[in-house]
């Protein structure tokens, strides 16, 4: 075949079943636009209205659908644009692959348009790769073949993330003579299944074990590995928590679930966890949100508790934690091979009934009756956590909701039941504000049949608020939730708890001391979505189905409580923030007392 290199490109995203295109032309992409026009038929283009957000909409749909789309954009600030996105998606090991325009290839380092040259020529993408999984730049259009092959192996395998490849302008309209494309004859199609030895010294582990538990992480989401975790834990009758990129990889209520260990996360859970024998961590990072920042006896005590840790990355293993036992390979098999160790080294454990399972129904019940007053709250403005109990009233198991970062993030993450994977999904270790609306579009796209509902605060979501218009040019029926609260609230109550009760400055939206911020429904509107502005509890469910019903990208603006102690959640948990000494006296009798009330 004789293809130009945008052709090539466009090719092999047709082979490897990409069905979506995500991104914006511009001069250093023409070609590669142009070979889209003549596929529109088998792959189409989303045209976001920001770089950052086609990022974030790639990485929601393969949250959701687990396959990676593909990303272009022109050459400079449309490139520059993706790097929030990329960072995002590495730090939450999401594949995707990047496609920037560059230079062409006999105009490196004259300055061209859009060039950055002043220390190396056509310098841009060095920008972008500590936040890629790997990258390739490209010479020549005959290479083309060998790259997306190779990117697509790399992002798939192993640790997944993003990748990055650069297109010059003058490769994708070169034409060269190319052979048959079969980009999956390039790939392995197995999983690690890690040491049998190790995998039987883990097994006598758990078996030994009083207290087991299992820490779910990221990892047991992305193998799709939730069938053998229930497994395992039914047979052993070993309690389960997960972290927030763990969360819905386990039915939040089944009896042996704890909810969650860390800073924003369960007394339930850090309970469990601090108290176990011996700890299963399964794709976990052990970050110092998940760990109350190392502190001894806050969320784990590693040791005496023992940890056998499975990662798809050796380097994980021991980063954090020392191990008694250490598997390198993928969460599905190894979980596997677990479940097959313990049924032949023992028939199933009757935990029903057991004194472990009471103390967990105990723990869950004591936390849940901890921050009720938040969750059934029946004043105007309505809470946050009223909110997240009546849109869990009416979403089915199977919607799908997303957050970003702040209270509401912590709060969902803390109050709301999934019992379906993949239902849950939430910016993780890089805690990106403006990526729960984008990103839901992306999920929307994949799972089209179900609800999807963006749950964000309203600075997060005028981040991205222009997407707006997006969802309205696709029709692309995502309802967006937006708990506004008139600032930067987590921060603010951050500020109260680590400086004083009036140290917050700089995090609300005033106008002389006066509250000020837009009608966003109304914003909403104008560009032609279904919008609302509610603040009353009795509101929130009527005005959710209205929105779904609507079958059309909407807009639920809910004006939330402000005031400091159901602004948001609880945070049970330590966190390492600096201060002047001056206030960490005030900083822990503070933290101190939070805990006390919640035990």
């Amino acid at each position: 075949m004789r293809l130009t290199g945008a052709e090539i490109v466009a090719e092999m995203l047709i082979r490897e079943g990409v069905p979506y295109a995500i991104g914006i032309g511009g001069h250093g992409n023409l070609p590669l636009l142009d070979a889209f026009r003549q596929r529109r038929d088998r792959i189409r283009v989303i045209m976001p209205r920001h770089e950052q957000a086609a990022v974030h909409m790639a990485d929601g749909y393969y949250r959701v659908k687990g396959q990676p789309l593909a990303v272009f954009t022109s050459i400079g600030a449309g490139a520059s644009n993706t790097a929030i996105g990329l960072a995002t998606a590495y730090v939450d090991s999401i594949p995707l692959l990047l496609l920037i325009g560059e230079t062409h290839t006999y105009m490196r380092g004259v300055g061209v348009l859009q060039e950055i040259e002043r220390q190396r020529w056509s310098d841009l993408p060095r920008m972008l790769e500590p936040a890629v999984k790997r990258s390739w730049h490209i010479d020549s259009a005959v290479q083309l073949p060998r790259a997306v092959s190779q990117a697509f192996n790399a992002m798939c395998t192993g640790r997944p993330g993003p990748t990055l490849i650069t297109l010059p302008m003058d490769v994708q309209a070169d034409a060269v003579e190319v052979d048959a494309l079969n980009p999956a004859a390039r790939r392995p199609h197995d999983r690690p299944s890690g040491d049998p030895a190790a995998i039987r010294q883990a097994a006598d582990l758990l078996l030994q074990a009083r207290r087991p538990v299992i820490v779910a992480g990221g990892g047991v989401i992305l193998a799709a590995a939730e069938a053998e975790l229930l497994a395992l834990a039914e047979h052993l009758g070993a309690c389960v928590v997960t972290t927030m990129q763990g969360k819905s990889a386990f039915p939040e209520q089944h009896p042996l679930y704890a909810w969650h260990m860390g800073t924003n996360a369960t007394t339930c859970g850090n309970h469990m966890t601090v108290n176990a024998d011996v700890i299963l961590a399964v794709g976990v990072r052990f970050a110092d949100k998940a760990t109350c920042s190392y502190r001894p006896g806050q969320s784990f005590s590693i040791p005496p508790t023992r940890l056998i840790h499975v990662d798809i990355d050796p380097f994980e293993i021991g980063k954090n934690y020392p191990v008694e036992c250490g598997i390198v390979g993928d969460a599905k098999a190894v979980l596997a091979g677990l479940v097959a160790a313990v049924r032949e080294a023992t028939p199933p454990r009757a935990w029903q009934n057991s004194p472990y399972t009471r103390e967990i129904a105990e723990q869950v019940q004591a936390w849940f009756a901890s921050n009720r007053d938040l969750r059934e709250a029946d004043t105007t403005p309505v809470t946050m956590g009223r909110v997240i109990t009546e849109v869990r009233k009416v979403l089915p198991r199977d919607g799908i909701v997303l957050t970003s970062s702040g209270n509401i993030q912590a709060q969902v993450f803390q109050e709301m039941p999934f019992s379906q994977p993949r239902t849950y999904i939430s910016a993780g270790g890089f805690s990106t504000m403006g990526w729960s609306y984008p990103a839901a579009l992306g999920a929307k796209l994949a799972a089209p049949e179900k609800p999807v509902v963006a749950m964000v605060g309203d600075g997060d979501f005028l981040m991205t608020f222009q997407e707006v218009a997006t969802a309205v040019q696709y029709n692309i029926p995502v309802v967006a939730v937006v708990l506004n609260n008139v600032g930067w609230q987590a921060i603010r109550d951050l500020q109260k708890i680590a400086f004083a009760d009036d140290a917050d400055y700089a995090t609300m939206f005033e106008q002389n001391g006066q509250p000020i911020t837009p009608h966003i429904a109304n914003a909403a509107a104008a560009f032609g979505a279904y919008a609302v502005r509610i603040s009353r509890p009795d509101e929130v469910g009527p005005a959710l189905r209205e929105a779904l019903a609507a079958n059309r990208p909407a807009v639920v603006e809910v004006m939330v409580d402000t005031r400091f102690g159901t602004s948001g959640g609880l945070a049970p948990g330590w966190w390492d923030v600096p201060i002047p000494e001056y206030y960490r006296d005030r900083y822990e009798a503070y933290l101190q007392a939070r805990r006390e009330e919640r035990v």
